[in-house]
């Protein structure tokens, strides 16, 4: 460990504690302190592996002086390890602040990676893994909450959302009105824990199960990302709407010649550049 003092962000269990790494352990029993989300939680954690370092609490309630606190331990050389309730500081859990406070101190920050359910969620869901976007929580804030499902409906990539179980039949309500009925996700639940379960259905199957079933244990919904056909289809709507005219003079008004301006024209509204060209001298 860092002689000087500096932040370990270790990863830790989200269900079976056997996916602890042997360096997570290795590194909360070095440690001088522990910085734990709840210590009651971590407390069957550290019991388990035998780890008595000394833990202090840090939590989404008190991570700003709390953080103040923790530096000035780092910095007269003591080693933080920071955790969290389960899975990766810092995703959707305390740690970022912590991070930052570090960084504008000149703390060395380490990760020590393991478990996230968000990863642990997308690659096990049976769709596409190569590009995601993690939203976690949706927001509490009305504005922001509606402003956030809004934008998942132009959202190409994987979406990964945890959700509670006293919100997913509302939540899930919500994605159906915004994202369609027929969208595709896999719903995971209590990841890597004994009644772990995952079903690939769409929103529309998802709200008429949850109706009739009491939504239990936690949930990672991975939702398909809009396909380019719908991006594509939208696109050619959107144009569709507007003359000819009026969409060659988006081009030609940022220095196209006609002819240049026809082939971007012809790209973005799906048809040849001949058509268009016909098209414009029957107009004129």
């Amino acid at each position: 460990m860092d002689s000087e003092g500096a932040l370990y962000l270790v990863a830790t269990p989200i269900g079976n504690l056997e996916d602890i790494t042997f360096r997570a352990v290795r590194i909360l029993k070095e440690a001088d302190l522990i910085a734990a989300e709840d210590t009651r939680t971590s407390g069957v954690l550290l019991n388990h592996f035998e780890i008595h370092t000394p833990v202090t609490s840090y939590h989404e309630f008190n991570k700003i002086e709390k953080a103040d606190y923790l530096i000035s331990e780092m910095q007269s050389g003591k080693n933080v390890a920071c955790i969290t309730d389960a899975g990766t500081p810092g995703i959707s859990d305390p740690g970022e602040e912590l991070v930052k406070k570090c960084y504008e101190a000149g703390i060395p920050v380490y990760s020590v990676p393991g478990p996230a359910a968000c990863i642990a969620a997308v690659t096990s869901s049976g769709l596409s893994c190569r590009r995601f976007a993690f939203e976690a929580f949706l927001p509490k804030d009305k504005k922001e909450h509606e402003r956030v499902i809004s934008e998942l409906k132009k959202e190409t990539r994987t979406i990964i959302i945890y959700e509670a179980p006293h919100h997913l039949k509302k939540t899930l309500a919500e994605l159906r009105e915004e994202l369609g009925a027929d969208r595709r996700l896999t719903i995971c639940r209590e990841l890597t824990k004994k009644f772990e379960d995952k079903v690939q259905t769409n929103l529309g199957d998802a709200v008429e199960f949850y109706d009739k079933n009491d939504p239990r244990g936690e949930y990672v919904l991975v939702i398909e990302g809009r396909s380019k056909e719908e991006v594509e289809k939208d696109k050619q709507q959107a144009f569709s709407e507007i003359s000819l005219e009026d969409h060659m003079k988006i081009f030609t008004g940022q220095g196209m010649s006609e002819k240049e301006a026809m082939k971007a024209v012809a790209k973005e509204r799906g048809v040849s550049k001949r058509d268009i060209y016909k098209e414009l001298k029957i107009s004129k």
